[in-house]
């Protein structure tokens, strides 16, 4: 079973900064990295396929396609491979949130 991580603000002291991260606020910080899109439909294929309706921003990583979910004001990402941590530390950190595991 992989590792679910969250990047949230909800351990964030109440300041300037907003309790949650706002979708509009994702779209604008993912569109300004060139190995991440957007979509709002997640397909997920094998020997069956699914499709997850959302929003959803996809890091490229070689061959490999990892999502980074919005949901509720928080960004979930699968720690599945180990590549994906140093990107999840730095979007907390220039988001101005932490990671929590769960």
């Amino acid at each position: 079973m992989s590792q679910r991580y969250r990047i949230t603000r909800a351990l964030q002291e109440n300041g300037n900064v907003a309790q949650t991260i706002s979708l509009e606020e994702c779209k604008q910080y993912f569109s300004s990295k060139a190995d991440f899109s957007y979509t709002t439909v997640y397909t997920v294929t094998g020997s069956t396929s699914m499709s997850i309706e959302g929003d959803f921003f996809m890091w490229s990583y070689n061959d490999t396609k990892i999502p980074f979910r919005y949901y509720q004001g928080d960004i979930y990402v699968s720690g599945t491979n180990e590549a994906v941590i140093p990107i999840m530390i730095e979007v907390a950190g220039e988001l101005g949130a932490d990671v929590l595991e769960g």
